[in-house]
């Protein structure tokens, strides 16, 4: 039988309904085993550890401080809802997921009802007001770093009941890592309370927070991750509420936090350097991601990225206002927000993370493939 004539009878055996059906049931496989046609770097998921500059919504269900499930927080984000990320729409995680070609929106592995593809495709462990330090997390109740993994560790279980073992384990061997924390170390813990600095002077305290940042790696490995970017500090001191609070009648960046940001930076680098020569992390990528030049030069340079103001929030004055400050009956909020490098008076604006991420896809995930 010619094949014009197969393709006939094929066609009439086979019928438009089923051609659908055939159709989404391929569309499903492709979204929930993470192969897009986006997805050039074959990412199966994405798992994110840190504090608030990536909690997409973990702190929602703590007992804490921080937290921002209110508006005018989300005021950009889908639906104009509040989801208990630190800011007014996605943020950077969400759009590294998306241009990873993973999935639009990475969710907070605490949420009531995450879906099978949710877990088969990543979740993040952030929570805001965290750090590096366990105090840090112990000032506002937030999950620590080592909880962090130990939640982690109880993902694994579920994505074996979910996947199978051996899927489970390409899937946690295959994905990207990202840590990203420590501002809140420097900025609240040391500079913000007594605690730390009758036992510390400012750089054997940045040595006891490098070391737990190494600690935190080294577990990581452990429990599977092969390809981990770590991200470096912000310059600390040119925060909005840093400038109000240590930067003088002028609101100056001040200068003793940017030098701590950048002394962490360099000696959590050489640490990576030393793991990447050591036979546990044979196999392993760790790759180092320098924020704070970025972030730095939105500040200086705000009008070569379409910023008009990097030195306040958009909400309320923008000089002090940061979660529960930032609220709906006490605090307006800018005319218009894509103006602002940051949305508070701690955390960038939905714009700034777009950016933010745009860069690291650019500048480092191709190391990963």
């Amino acid at each position: 039988m010619g094949e014009c004539c197969k393709r006939t009878l094929l066609s009439a055996s086979f019928g438009h309904r089923e051609y659908i059906v055939l159709f989404l049931v391929m569309f499903q496989l492709v979204r929930v085993l993470g192969y897009t046609s986006n997805n050039r770097m074959k990412v199966p998921a994405m798992f994110t550890f840190g504090d608030s500059i990536i909690d997409p919504g973990n702190n929602n269900h703590r007992v804490t401080s921080a937290k921002c499930n209110y508006p005018p927080y989300g005021k950009d984000f889908i639906g104009h809802q509040p989801t208990g990320r630190f800011s007014n729409g996605k943020l950077t995680t969400d759009f590294l997921a998306s241009g990873l070609g993973i999935k639009e929106l990475l969710p907070p592995y605490l949420r009531v009802h995450l879906s099978p593809e949710d877990l088969l495709t990543g979740v993040s462990f952030a929570s805001g007001g965290c750090g590096y330090d366990p105090l840090t997390s112990a000032l506002v109740n937030a999950i620590s770093m080592t909880g962090q993994l130990q939640l982690f560790g109880e993902y694994k279980e579920r994505l074996k009941a979910i996947a199978g073992e051996e899927r489970a384990e390409y899937i946690v061997s295959e994905s990207v890592y990202l840590a990203c924390t420590g501002t809140d170390d420097i900025a609240n813990t040391y500079f913000g309370t007594p605690f730390r600095k009758t036992h510390y002077d400012i750089s054997s305290y940045l040595d006891f927070v490098v070391s737990n940042a190494e600690k935190f790696l080294r577990q990581l490995r452990q429990m599977g991750a092969k390809k981990i970017l770590f991200v470096g500090l912000p310059p600390i001191g040119c925060v909005p509420s840093q400038r109000t609070l240590a930067g003088g009648i002028l609101r100056e960046c001040e200068p003793m936090r940017n030098e701590a940001a950048q002394v962490f930076n360099s000696r959590i680098q050489n640490k990576i350097s030393e793991l990447r020569n050591e036979e546990s992390f044979r196999g392993t990528i760790v790759v180092y991601v320098d924020i704070y030049n970025i972030l730095l030069d939105f500040i200086q340079r705000p009008y070569a990225y379409g910023f008009e103001e990097s030195t306040r929030g958009c909400c309320g004055t923008g000089l002090i206002e940061v979660t529960a400050l930032c609220n709906s009956i006490t605090a307006t909020t800018c005319p218009d927000d894509t103006k602002y490098v940051f949305w508070d008076s701690f955390h960038p604006t939905e714009k700034a993370y777009k950016i933010i991420a745009d860069y690291i896809l650019s500048t480092y995930t191709q190391t990963l493939s």
